[in-house]
């Protein structure tokens, strides 16, 4: 039979064994557990018309029309699962753990899987989330980046990651970037909720070492909204400035947003175009007809100039309002210079293992 867990054995005690949510698409795609395969019992028009007779009819009608949705493809359902866990061993999940956990597990443990089923399913770990952010302030101290747009704090926050310091990429969680530039070449974001859950792993991970460190952000990006315990921390973390010279940061933009064919450069005109109350209706007309003929260099440079640069307001030289300021000119310099900062924190301490 199933092996009944809770969420936290499923997520901190069991290890490298793949995790699959049960549910269907649009269930799956509205928010999940960081990390789960979607092998749907039933597809959304399935799910919907089990539950119009569940209400109807009852649970055990509602049972055996399930039974007659799935029969015929159980073959294709546990192929399904042998192809993510050779090993014959699974987590599974439904919404709460009930039915579709139940059926699934039984049908699993047949065919000779080691099977274990989170009792409480996704809403166990949707109430996880909350409850992690439910509170003022996280046990962690951020350390944040700030900077004029093209400083390369994303790309700064990166190469970090990839030595190991634990970074909070909200907008590559989010996949915006901010601004009114922010989906340019970005696939489509998450829901609230998976937003809140890809953070929760994040900061979670995080806590070993005592910080996290992220790029200074509004509390809106796009459509998705950063939780207030995450702000409270950004606004009471160490502050490190970035600048650089002009030209390198507008170099640095066209890379991010230029490059990418001729959507991007579409995109590029139509969020031109949603400055026009800034910039005025000329202005945009002839930036976007600059862009049009490849002047990016210049079109960029106005906007640094004339939009961003006055909107954000940041120094573009060395403050004392900083803990740290760093030209980022010579990006390899400036990584280096972060990581003696945060190693010399009395907050961080070293990963083990």
């Amino acid at each position: 039979m199933y092996i009944n867990v809770d969420i936290h054995q499923a997520l901190y005690e069991i290890a490298d064994v793949p995790m699959v949510d049960l549910r269907s698409p649009g269930e799956y795609a509205e928010a999940t557990i960081p990390g789960a395969y979607n092998i749907p019992l039933l597809d959304n028009i399935e799910r919907a018309l089990v539950g119009t007779v569940h209400k109807n009819q009852g649970p055990g009608k509602a049972r055996e029309l399930a039974m007659e949705i799935v029969a015929p493809r159980l073959p294709v359902f546990i192929r399904s699962f042998q192809s993510i866990a050779p090993d014959k061993e699974v987590i599974i999940f439904c919404w709460r753990g009930g039915d579709r956990s139940h059926f699934a597990g039984s049908i699993l443990d047949a065919m000779g899987f080691k099977v274990y089923r989170i009792v409480g399913g996704f809403k166990a770990h949707r109430r996880l989330v909350v409850a992690y952010f439910d509170r003022e302030k996280l046990p962690l101290r951020a350390v944040v980046t700030h900077g004029l747009t093209g400083v390369g704090k994303t790309d700064l926050l990166l190469a970090l990651k990839d030595m190991g310091y634990p970074v909070l990429d909200l907008e590559g969680l989010a996949r915006h970037r901010g601004s009114v530039f922010g989906k340019i070449g970005q696939p489509p974001s998450p829901k609230q909720k998976m937003f809140e859950a890809l953070i929760e792993r994040e900061l979670r991970g995080a806590e070993k070492t005592g910080i996290f460190l992220v790029e200074c952000e509004s509390k809106r990006l796009g459509s998705l909204y950063v939780p207030d315990a995450v702000l409270n921390n950004m606004q009471e973390g160490h502050r490190i400035l970035l600048y650089a010279p002009v030209n390198v940061r507008v170099q640095r933009i066209i890379k991010d947003y230029a490059v990418g064919g001729p959507g991007n450069l579409v995109a590029l005109q139509g969020a031109i175009a949603r400055l026009t109350k800034y910039l005025g209706k000329n202005n945009v007309a002839r930036l976007n007809q600059e862009l049009a003929a490849g002047n990016a260099e210049e079109v960029i440079s106005y906007l640094l100039h004339r939009y961003y640069d006055p909107l954000y307001k940041y120094p573009d030289q060395p403050s004392d309002a900083y803990d740290l300021s760093i030209n980022t000119e010579n990006m390899s310099q400036a990584i280096k210079k972060v990581s003696d900062f945060i190693n010399g924190l009395p907050e961080y301490t070293t990963p083990r293992g």
